[in-house]
C-alpha cells in the first residue's frame, strides 16, 4: 500500500555505529486502545525496545506485518513493546470507534495510538503503509523498514539491542501496558462473507472466532460451528463459494489457501494453497497444493473454475477442480487501477466477487472500484466500471464516470442484471446498472456491509461491524444521499523541476547480504500519475537508485515507486543460507517547485544516511 509525507532527515553515520536520532512524543487526537483507558507517553516505554507499527486496518499488507510480528512479540514481551499508530487512509478509518472495531478484529494483542490526523506519522516522516520504527531503551530511533518481510531483520536487531542494554543497565524488564478488551457476546463476530446453501441455510464466514457458522434460513438461528474456535481449522476466514456439487470453497485468509467444507459430512479439506505467503519470484502456477497463495479473500465459481480474489498481491488466480492446479488469472501484482488485457492489468487489493454468465464482477477495495472480467477475442480483458485510482473516493450517485464508492468489499449479481455494491466504508448498499451505466444507493445505515446475497426476493447483507446479517426487501427506487467527494490526505513531496534522483534506501541486516547467487537481488519498478508526468526513467529495472526526467509542462502527480531485495545469511559454511524478501510499493504525490529537492530518498530498510 502507498502514500507519501516529506522526506525523513538524513541521519549520517559516524565510524560504522548505529545511527541514533531522538524519538519524536507519540501524539494522537483518537487516543490510546488496549491500555484500559491509560494515555501512554515516551517516557512510558524507557527501558524497553520500542517498535512503531504504522498501519491502517484497509491495508492488506499492514495486516501481513501484524501477522509477522506475533511470535516476535511473545517471546520477547519482557523486555519489547510494540506500539500500533493506526494513521487513516480512508475518511471512514479517521472515526474512533471504526479503529476500536478494528483492533478487536484483527486481534492486536498490544496498545494503539489512534492518530487520526496524521500527527505522528509526519512527526516520524513516514512515507508508506506499513511502515515499522525501531526505538532503543533510551529513546532513540534506530532503524525504519517499510513494507513487508522485515520480521528477521528486526528479530536480529532487537535481541542485538536487548544484550546491549542489559549490559550498559538501561534495560527494564517486567509486564507490558497491555490491557485486552472484555470479550463480547455475540453469535457472530465479524462476519466476513455468506453464501445460500442448497438447503435454504446460510453459510457464514465469522472471520474474527475464525469458524464458519450455519445458520436457518431466518439468517439468526445457529445450526452448527464448523472449526472450534482457535483449533487452527480457519484463520480468518473470508470468501465462500458454492460449487455445483453442493461444497464450499472457502478462503482461508491467514492461512493463504482454500479450503474444501462438505455441508453434508461437515468435513474440511485443504485444496490449495501451502500455508505459506507468495512473494516475488514463486511459481504462479501448478499443483494446487504446491503454490504459495497470498491472503485469498474471496472466491466465485466460474465457468468451470474457481476464480480467487488475491487480495495480498492485487491479482486474480483460478482453481481448477479437475487438473486440481492454480493459476494467475489477472494482474500483474502491481497495485493501482490499470484495465486491459488480463495479464498487464493491475488491481489494488481486490476483495468481491460475483459471477453472472458473461462477466466476473470485482470489488477492487484499495482503488474504491467496481471492475469486471470479460473475454474478448481470444483472451480475458479487464474493464473499470466505476473508480478513477487509488486517491480519490466518496460517495456519489450519477453517471458511472463520476460516481465514487469508499473501499467495497463485496458485489452482488442481482436478478435484473444489475450488480450490488458493499460500499463498505461508506455503510451503504449501493447498485450499478450496466444497461444505464448509472450508480444508485439502496440503502444507508448499514455498519461496514461486506457482502450480500440474494434470498428470493430480498437481499441479505452481511453487516460486519454489527455482527449480524440484515434482510432488505429490494427497493423499487433508489434512496437520495447527499454526493460527497474526497481525496486521501496527503502532503505533496516538492521537487525541483527537471532530473530528480530517486534513492531506495536497503541496508542488509546484521549477518546478512545481498543474495546474487541466481542474479540481481533487487528490482525497482517505477510509473507515474499521469503517464506524462516522466520523461525518463520510466519502467523496470535491477539498481535501487534511478534518475528520474520530470515533464516541465507539469507541475503535480504520482510516482509509482515498487522495490524489492533478497538478503541470506552470510554463513559460507551453510550451502542452503535461509533467505528473506523485502518489498514495499509506495504511491509518493509531488509537485514541481523551484524550491523543491532533487533528491528523492525512500526507506525500504535502514536508515538514509
Amino acid at each position: 500500500m502507498n502514500d507519501a509525507s516529506p522526506a525523513p532527515a538524513s541521519a549520517p553515520s559516524a565510524g560504522g555505529r548505529r545511527v541514533r536520532v531522538r524519538a519524536p512524543e507519540l501524539i494522537g487526537k483518537g487516543g490510546w486502545i488496549n491500555t484500559g483507558g491509560k494515555d501512554l507517553k515516551l517516557a512510558d516505554f524507557r527501558g524497553r525496545t520500542l517498535i512503531l507499527d504504522f498501519w491502517t486496518f484497509c491495508c492488506i499488507n499492514c495486516l501481513h506485518v501484524l501477522d509477522e510480528l506475533r511470535e516476535l512479540e511473545e517471546k520477547h514481551r519482557d523486555t519489547l513493546v510494540i506500539v500500533g499508530v493506526h494513521s487513516p487512509k480512508f475518511v471512514h478509518e479517521a472515526e474512533h470507534q471504526a479503529v476500536v472495531d478494528a483492533v478487536e478484529r484483527y486481534e492486536v494483542r498490544h496498545p494503539v495510538l489512534d492518530d487520526p490526523e496524521l500527527t505522528t506519522w509526519k512527526q516520524y516522516a513516514v512515507r508508506a503503509w506499513p511502515t515499522l520504527v525501531v526505538i532503543d531503551p533510551e529513546g532513540y530511533v534506530v532503524a525504519q523498514h517499510a513494507g513487508e518481510g522485515h520480521a528477521n531483520a528486526i528479530r536480529t536487531l532487537v535481541e542485538e539491542l536487548e544484550a546491549e542494554h542489559a549490559a550498559k543497565g538501561t534495560l527494564r524488564r517486567g509486564d507490558g501496558p497491555y490491557v485486552p478488551p472484555e470479550p463480547a457476546a455475540t453469535d457472530l463476530r465479524f462476519p466476513g462473507k455468506a453464501v445460500v446453501l442448497p438447503s435454504g441455510n446460510l453459510l457464514v464466514s465469522d472471520t474474527t472466532r475464525h469458524q464458519l457458522v450455519e445458520l436457518a434460513e431466518d439468517g439468526e438461528t445457529v445450526v452448527r460451528r464448523i472449526g472450534t474456535d482457535g483449533d487452527g481449522e480457519f484463520r480468518e476466514p473470508q470468501g465462500l463459494a458454492l460449487l455445483p456439487s453442493g461444497q464450499v470453497v472457502v478462503a482461508d485468509t491467514v492461512h493463504h489457501a482454500l479450503k474444501l467444507f462438505d455441508p453434508a459430512t461437515g468435513t474440511v479439506e485443504r485444496i490449495a494453497g501451502t500455508g505459506r505467503q507468495w512473494w516475488q519470484g514463486s511459481p504462479t502456477s501448478g499443483p494446487a497444493l504446491d503454490v504459495d497463495l497470498s491472503s485469498p479473500w474471496d472466491v466465485a465459481w466460474w465457468r468451470g473454475k474457481v476464480w480467487i480474489a488475491m487480495a495480498g498481491v492485487h491479482q486474480i488466480w483460478t482453481y481448477d477442480p479437475e487438473t486440481r492446479t492454480v493459476e494467475v488469472a489477472a494482474g500483474t501484482t502491481n497495485e493501482g487501477l490499470v484495465d486491459g488485457p488480463a495479464a498487464e492489468a493491475w488491481f489494488a487489493q481486490p476483495s468481491g466477487l460475483a459471477a453472472t454468465a458473461d462477466r466476473l464482477w470485482i470489488a477492487d477495495s484499495e482503488s474504491s472500484a467496481l471492475r469486471f472480467i470479460d473475454t474478448e477475442g481470444d483472451g480475458y480483458t479487464v474493464h473499470t466500471a466505476v473508480g478513477t485510482g487509488l486517491f480519490d473516493f466518496g460517495h456519489r450517485d450519477g453517471a458511472a464516470g463520476q460516481a465514487l464508492f469508499q473501499h467495497p468489499l463485496g458485489v452482488t449479481a442481482l436478478p435484473d442484471g444489475s450488480v450490488a455494491v458493499c460500499d463498505t466504508y461508506n455503510h451503504a448498499l449501493r447498485r450499478y446498472d450496466p444497461a444505464s451505466d448509472e450508480v444508485t444507493t439502496l440503502a444507508t445505515d448499514l455498519r461496514e456491509p461486506s457482502d450480500a446475497v440474494v434470498v428470493g426476493e430480498d437481499v441479505v447483507v452481511v453487516e460486519s461491524a454489527r455482527h449480524r446479517l440484515t434482510r432488505l426487501r429490494l427497493p423499487e427506487e433508489a434512496v437520495r444521499v447527499e454526493a460527497v467527494a474526497h481525496r486521501t490526505r496527503r502532503e505533496a513531496t516538492e521537487v525541483a523541476p527537471g532530473r530528480l534522483r530517486l534513492d531506495v534506501v536497503f541496508q542488509a541486516p546484521k549477518g546478512q547480504k545481498l543474495d546474487e547467487r541466481y542474479g540481481p537481488s533487487t528490482r525497482l519498478l517505477v510509473s507515474s500519475t499521469p503517464p506524462g508526468l516522466l520523461l525518463a526513467g520510466e519502467g523496470t529495472g535491477t539498481d535501487l537508485f534511478r534518475d528520474l526526467e520530470l515533464n516541465p509542462e507539469l507541475t503535480e502527480g504520482v510516482l509509482h515507486v515498487s522495490a524489492m531485495a533478497a538478503s541470506c545469511d552470510d554463513d559460507p559454511a551453510n550451502e542452503y543460507p535461509a533467505c528473506h524478501v523485502h518489498q514495499q510499493d509506495w504511491g509518493v504525490p509531488v509537485k514541481v517547485t523551484d524550491a523543491g529537492t532533487a533528491r528523492l530518498p525512500l526507506i525500504l530498510a535502514g536508515m538514509d544516511g
